[in-house]
């Protein structure tokens, strides 16, 4: 099965970055609690969407990137 991406780049970066300190925060600051560890992996998931560049939770909402075909030249 293929997937088309639907994370643009800039939002990508943010979400790696973004992604990254939530894993860190989760498994190192909060190690050991509950909820460190939901917090770390969703940081993990955060983190394989950006660089992925596909979201599943923008799929079922029916978000698409604008690409160079859907653009009509005159």
């Amino acid at each position: 099965m293929i997937y088309r991406k639907n994370v643009p780049s800039l939002e990508r970066r943010v979400r790696v970055g973004a992604g990254l300190l939530l894993a860190i925060a989760g498994f190192t600051v909060l190690q050991g609690q509950s909820y460190g560890n939901t917090l770390g992996l969703s940081g993990a998931f955060v983190v394989l969407t950006g660089f992925f560049g596909f979201c599943p939770a923008c799929a079922m909402v029916g978000r698409k990137l604008k690409s160079d075909n859907d653009t009509i030249s005159s």
